[in-house]
């Protein structure tokens, strides 16, 4: 026979129960504009029913329900939308940090315009074609250097703004991975790892005693979800062998490993924290950058001991964004857009300068004589002469091209002329002004020009920029259709995980309902045993 007093046991566990419902409610409420937060519920479950079944067990027609307990509170998550999340938000990153750059690099190039090269270009044409029309007159001279003079000042600043950015670029990078060689600058990507790290070891000292640590679930995610932005990550939940008594539900903690853009591991693996299976330690790696020693480019990523070889770019996320764009070395050769535009500028730079020295140095000065003076001339350390002809070398140090000051303290220098004596003569400020169109294989010194540079020295540049365009365009249509991406997943991730204050409302109601109902048990339960207790056994009374 059950107990007299068997009701009373069910109804509490009642209000106990829905009490503890009515406390998550209360927890998801105070934290439904806490971002990263996911909304718990309580999972309720039958405890078990009287009597068991055994030999001795009382005679009943079925088992009598003993009521309700609250089995965990779980938060609601839905997984597959987070590693959607992560992986797009990766994209998004790498896209991110690939656009930005290449918009500033537009912005400094500013083509086209009145301000930018090839407006710049085609004044000191003008100016050349109206000393050809006019070789004796002095203005005509004094405005070919003063012409020549912007177009070498516009690649001084083409050459400076794309370095000072390409340094800005360096320091972000060192922002997300800290600076090589100082142990006080660990980076973003590292502290994360680092904070990962000690959630992990909270949430295993919490598992193995039967609880869900939901709130430190979320900051975990939280964490995770910013580092997917900067790195390609796959995250494995493990629950060591000796757990405890960890709830099946649990989510163990995160093994953490970079893996490709298409999301396969490297070989062998690389672990950024690794956790043992059998007890749970774990061991966390820094990443770290390696830089060229003659470039500082970057030469490749160290992950503890791996070293992944950068020049195959076979990782994404902000990280690979900023490389790119800052610069890497693939063997010998700098890569990168930022090294390929200042290589690209220096090439049609070192190419133009050449000829129009060589064209010049031909010419007739206006009071007679071969010039035998170069019209441009470089002061820069990375900048040498190999005979008639510069040459450009990889260096830091800055570029500067200039008008020769023996020009341009005396324009009557400038080689016009193509024959001694013949004051009017402008045979050679032709052939300077015919250089615009002049193919490359036409050069006088064509041997110097690098395999593969084609066309005249208008249609080099236009290249160089229609290249830039392209890949500025493709960056930015990448990064949009990233960014709608990522919203779209994230709404359908917060639509499972996000508090609804509308639906919490109607749970507390629901809930406060039941507390109330069971409440009402206990007193009907208790007037039953007062009638049992108080007036049984009194006749007549």
């Amino acid at each position: 026979m059950r107990s007299t007093f068997f009701g009373l046991e069910t109804a509490r566990r009642g209000m106990v129960t829905q009490q503890t419902a009515l406390s998550t409610v209360g927890h998801n409420i105070s934290n439904a504009n806490t971002e990263g937060y996911s909304r718990q519920r309580v999972n309720f479950s039958t405890t078990t029913p009287y009597p068991a079944v055994g030999l001795n067990r009382p005679d009943f027609a079925g088992q009598l329900g003993t009521g309700v307990e609250s089995g965990s509170i779980q938060r609601v998550r839905d997984q597959f939308a987070d590693i959607q999340f992560r992986n797009q938000n990766n994209k998004l990153g790498y896209y991110s940090s690939l656009n930005e750059p290449l918009v500033k690099m537009e912005e400094i190039m500013n083509e086209p315009s009145d301000s930018g090269l090839h407006y710049a270009m085609e004044e000191f044409w003008n100016a050349i074609q109206t000393l050809a029309a006019n070789s004796e007159n002095s203005g005509a001279r004094t405005l070919v250097a003063a012409n020549g003079q912007i177009v070498a000042d516009t690649f001084n600043y083409y050459y400076n703004s794309l370095t000072t950015i390409q340094k800005d670029l360096e320091k972000e990078i060192s922002t997300i991975v800290g600076v090589p060689g100082d142990s006080n600058s660990q980076g973003k990507v590292n502290d994360l790892l680092k904070q990962i790290e000690d959630l992990n070891a909270q949430i295993a000292e919490i598992e193995p005693v039967g609880m869900l640590p939901n709130d430190l679930y979320d900051r975990r995610d939280i964490l995770v979800d910013e580092l997917s932005s900067y790195v390609n990550v796959k995250i494995t939940p493990v629950k060591p062998n000796d757990y405890g008594n960890a709830l099946k539900i649990a989510e163990g903690i995160y093994n953490i490993e970079m893996v490709n853009k298409d999301g396969s591991s490297y070989v062998p693996p690389i672990d950024l924290i690794s956790v043992d299976r059998t007890n749970g330690a774990q061991v966390r790696s820094m990443i770290e950058i390696e830089r060229d020693a003659n470039t500082n480019l970057v030469s490749n990523i160290k992950v503890g001991t791996n070293a992944i070889d950068i020049s195959d770019f076979t990782m994404t996320g902000q990280l690979s964004g900023l490389i790119e764009n800052y610069g890497y070395m693939d063997g010998e050769a700098s890569k990168g857009h930022y090294p390929q535009m200042i290589n690209d500028l220096n090439t049609m730079l070192i190419t133009f300068v050449n000829e129009f020295n060589a064209v010049h140095r031909e010419g007739y000065e206006l009071n007679g004589g071969v010039s035998n003076e170069d019209f441009f001339i470089f002061d820069a350390p990375n900048i040498t002469k190999n005979g008639d002809n510069y040459e450009y070398t990889i260096g830091n140090a800055s570029q500067i091209i200039k008008v020769n000051p023996t020009i341009v303290g005396n324009p009557s220098k400038i080689a016009a002329g193509y024959s001694n004596g013949d004051a009017g003569n402008n045979a050679n400020a032709q052939k300077l002004a015919s250089i615009k169109t002049k193919n490359f294989t036409n050069y006088e010194t064509s041997a110097s020009i690098p395999t593969g540079v084609n066309g005249n020295i208008d249609t080099l540049y236009s290249g160089i920029i229609g290249a830039l365009g392209v890949k500025s365009r493709s960056a930015e249509i990448n990064m949009e259709n990233s960014d709608t991406m990522v919203a779209t997943i994230d709404q359908r991730r917060q639509s499972a995980s996000s508090v609804s204050l509308d639906e919490e409302m109607v749970d507390m109601v629901r809930f406060q309902h039941a507390y109330n109902a069971s409440a009402r048990n206990i007193t009907v339960v208790d007037e039953m045993l007062d009638r049992v207790i108080n007036g049984m056994g009194r006749v007549g009374i």
